[in-house]
This record gives structure tokens, C-alpha cells and sequence, in this order.
């Protein structure tokens, strides 16, 4: 049998949504906490001088001052521009063709793919992220690869082949028919799979004709329990792109509409620049939108109006985008997220911010009854956070006057440094 084992330092939880509920009702931290674990399970939380004392069997796990949180979820990334994050400038449309389409078509590699999948997934373990929700390529392996790496560290993942063909350079370019026989045959092989979960990807509208998203619409009614990802209203060019391209829509939202790609199980990566009647219909059906801060500012695409999207009850994620964002750290995407609020005129409060990367990434996954809480029941995907992991964080933090004090610099300023543990289904990770 597996040893209990309890974490014991200051512990973050949440009763509801801080952008629903006063933040100060709806998180909280226990500065004398504990976990307790079993068998990749969270089996109790509370006061440690309690759990040690019911527990006295359960192997300790000391953190001191350090912050427990759940792991953190990223919603929105491709794994395979891991190798050009960080590549100089232009515009979307210029970046893709530059960067992106040359490094995509390497992963017909089966053996590039996997080397691939695993730098990425270590990477982002050792910034604290256990889960993650990909883009592949139009290559099955390259499917195959990230399921594979994630199944042998432990995470959950969320990928599925990227779809496209039109606007792409041939070897990158499938048709409406393969599209969706690949789709179903890896479905079929990964969805429900320990901790995996497939998420039909057409990329985007410019990169699909008609017949393709009708096939992946054909497709997700067919599987309605799994997710859709794509991009939706990133920067304005691409959107007059479509207007030329799907002269019939009424906006870029009902490009995936007119051909069954709307629904609550729909992840729409950027949703910057929003007609009225898009943010309608995602608040009416429930669809998800995934803000992807240092992304959205890297290639100059705008700023996400957050606000508006908690106002209307929309599901928010938020991500790192790899590689168009330029960090693998869930810690500067909050980071960025935050100057993208200031400018928009909202302050998001350091609680909203830990919210996002954790329980409300989780919920746009539909993940929520699983991971992205510390709570009785769910996976024991946790993050250890060192609030004085720098110099500079450190006599910041000596300053503070209160707990969110001392955690906002680490959001500010943090990196992998600040990531003193992490835990993936219960079992304690070697960082790379």
C-alpha cells in the first residue's frame, strides 16, 4: 500500500470564484496547513496540527512559510513551437509563416516529436504547470508523443492533431476527409485514456475551408463529451482575413457557428477583438475563452478585456500560448495578465490571478471536478511556491504586511527559481 504523506505549510483554497464572490470569501490560506495524500488523491486538508495529530502514520512533508497551491493548468499552448519561442517580431500571419509552418513540418519525425514533447513537458513541470491543453501538428505522432510523455510523467493532458487545409504549406496541409479520419482514430485511441483527454483542433478558420470544419463539426457531434480548441478574433488583420475568406458570416465567431463548432465544450484561444454578438452567443452556450497574455503583447495582437468576459458570466482561461507567448512560466503569464488589467483599468487582485492559472483554467477544460483545487477527492497535482525565492523578491516580501503582499511580488517578478516542489497524481517530481 502507498504511504500517506502530508504537506504541511501555508495552504490555498477556494470556496468559489473570486471574480463572482469578494475575493477575501472566496480564497483562503491556512498559514499552519496541510495535504494529505493518497494514492495521487487529496484525502483530507485543514490545519496541519490537526491532520498530524488524526494522521499520525502519514510521512511529513515539511514546507514551512512556503505556499501550497494546486498545480497549474495551462489552456492554451503548441507544444511544437517549443524550439522558436522567444523568435523575433511581425505579425501573426508573417510569424506563422516564418517561424511556426518550418518548425511544424519536423514533427512528421515521429523520433523529433517525442524529443520535442518531453523538453516541453519538463519544461513546464519545472515552472509548476501539471497540466496542460496542446495544439499538435497535422501529424498524428505528434499526437501520439505528447499522450505518450504525459503518460509516463503522470499529468493530464489535453491535445489533439491540429487540422488545416488551406493557407498552409503542402506538407503541412491535410484534407476535410483525413482530418477527420485521423481525428476519430486518435480520439478513439487516446480520449479517457488514464489521464488524457482529446480535444478536436481545427486551427483556425483561414487555415480550413468549408468541407473541413463541417467534417470536425460532424465530428464533435458525434463525441460531444470531448473538447473543440481553436483561435478566435486575435488581431484585427486576421479578422479581415476572414471577412474575405467566409463572406457569408455574420463575424469570425460564427465561421465555427455555421458549421457546428460552437458549444460549451469549445475553447476559443485570444478572443481580443469581440463583436457584440459573439460575446452573446459564447454567454448563451457557455463556451470557454482562453486569455493568453504574454502572447497577445509578444506579436501585438491587443489587449483581452477580462472584465467584460467575468461580467457576462464567459469562462476564462489563461496560457502561456507557447511559443507565440514568450514564457513557459504560468508566473509571468499572471504577471502579464495583470498589466494587460491596469491597462484595461481593472486591477486584478493577486487571488483572481492564482484563480485563473488553477481552477478557472480548470473549468475551461471542464477539469474542474479533478484538478485545479485542493480539495477532498480531487487529483494531488500541487505546486510548492517559495515567496522569497530572489534577492529582490525577498526583501519585498519581508516588507509585507499581510499574506497577498507577500505572494503578489512572486507573481510579479517570479520564475522556475520560485517553483520549490511539485507534485503530479500524488508522486513528487525530480525536476529537470
Amino acid at each position: 500500500m502507498t504511504e500517506l504523506k502530508l504537506l504541511c505549510g501555508q495552504v490555498l483554497t477556494y470556496s468559489s470564484d473570486p471574480f463572482v464572490t469578494q475575493w477575501q470569501d472566496a480564497v483562503h490560506i491556512e498559514s499552519a496547513g496541510a495535504v494529505l495524500i493518497h494514492d495521487g488523491i487529496i484525502k483530507a486538508v485543514g490545519p496541519s496540527s490537526d491532520l498530524r495529530a488524526a494522521h499520525p502514520e502519514a510521512k511529513i512533508v515539511e514546507y514551512g512559510d512556503k505556499l501550497i497551491i494546486p498545480g497549474f493548468v495551462d489552456a492554451h499552448v503548441h507544444y511544437p513551437q517549443t524550439g522558436i519561442i522567444a523568435s523575433w517580431g511581425k505579425r501573426l500571419i508573417d510569424w506563422l509563416n516564418t517561424y511556426t509552418f518550418p518548425e511544424e513540418m519536423r514533427f512528421g519525425d515521429p523520433a523529433y516529436a517525442r524529443e520535442i514533447a518531453g523538453r516541453y513537458l519538463d519544461l513546464t513541470l519545472a515552472n509548476g504547470t501539471t497540466t496542460v491543453c496542446s495544439f499538435a501538428t497535422i501529424h498524428p505522432a505528434s499526437v501520439d508523443a505528447l499522450f505518450e510523455a504525459a503518460a509516463v510523467r503522470g499529468q493530464r493532458i489535453v491535445t489533439g492533431k491540429t487540422c488545416m487545409d488551406r493557407n498552409a504549406p503542402e506538407g503541412l496541409r491535410d484534407t476535410a476527409q483525413s482530418s477527420y479520419d485521423d481525428s476519430k482514430a486518435l480520439l478513439g485511441k487516446w480520449h479517457g485514456k488514464g489521464r488524457a483527454s482529446y480535444a478536436i483542433t481545427p486551427r483556425f478558420s483561414p487555415t480550413s475551408s468549408i468541407e473541413q470544419l463541417e467534417a470536425l463539426g460532424s465530428l464533435w457531434a458525434e463525441h460531444p463529451d470531448v473538447l473543440m480548441q481553436t483561435h478566435l478574433s486575435e488581431q484585427v488583420d486576421e479578422i479581415e482575413w476572414v471577412k474575405g475568406l467566409y463572406p457569408q458570416a455574420r463575424d469570425y465567431l460564427d465561421t465555427y457557428e455555421a458549421y457546428g463548432l460552437l458549444g460549451a465544450r469549445g475553447l476559443y484561444g485570444h478572443a481580443i477583438h469581440m463583436e457584440p454578438r459573439e460575446l452573446d452567443r459564447l454567454a448563451e452556450v457557455g463556451g470557454a475563452v482562453v486569455h493568453c497574455p504574454t502572447s497577445n503583447t509578444f506579436i501585438g495582437s491587443g489587449l483581452f478585456d477580462l472584465a467584460t468576459m467575468k461580467a457576462r458570466a464567459i469562462p476564462v482561461g489563461l496560457a502561456t500560448d507557447t511559443g507565440g507567448g514568450s514564457s513557459f512560466s504560468m508566473l509571468r503569464t499572471m504577471a502579464a495578465a495583470y498589466e494587460i488589467g491596469q491597462l484595461r483599468g481593472t486591477a486584478v487582485h493577486a487571488s483572481q490571478l492564482l484563480w485563473l492559472a488553477t481552477a478557472g483554467s480548470a473549468r475551461s477544460l471542464h477539469q474542474h471536478q479533478h484538478i485545479g483545487s485542493l480539495k477532498v477527492g480531487y487529483e494531488a497535482d500541487i505546486c510548492v511556491l517559495d515567496l522569497a525565492s530572489t534577492p529582490a523578491i525577498a526583501q519585498r516580501t519581508s516588507r509585507a504586511s499581510d499574506i497577498w503582499e507577500a505572494i503578489f511580488p512572486t507573481i510579479m517578478m517570479g520564475d522556475d527559481r520560485a517553483i520549490s516542489d511539485v507534485w503530479v497524481n500524488g508522486v513528487r517530481m525530480q525536476r529537470p
